[in-house]
């Protein structure tokens, strides 16, 4: 029994980004989903079915978010 889907969506297309987070009614029938989905294809495409993990967070830089991700691409050097 599925409780919620929720499909996250591009910030300036609106576009779903092709993945979506599902909650189930129990443990039991989680994991029977995901035994079941993860590898199966669908629409042509190899489904990649697993539990979520919590959102890792992000280390701020020293420079800000205003880089573009350079100093990370860049070893770090500034």
């Amino acid at each position: 029994t599925v409780n919620r889907v929720q499909l996250p969506t591009d910030r300036e297309t609106g576009r779903p980004r092709g993945f979506a987070f599902v909650e189930m009614e129990s443990d039991t029938q989680e994991q029977a989903a995901i035994d079941a989905l993860d590898g199966a294809e669908w629409m042509g495409r190899d489904l990649k079915v697993n539990k979520a993990k919590p959102r890792e967070e992000r280390s701020s830089s020293p420079r800000g978010s205003w880089d573009g991700g350079n100093a990370r691409r860049n070893n770090n050097r500034y």
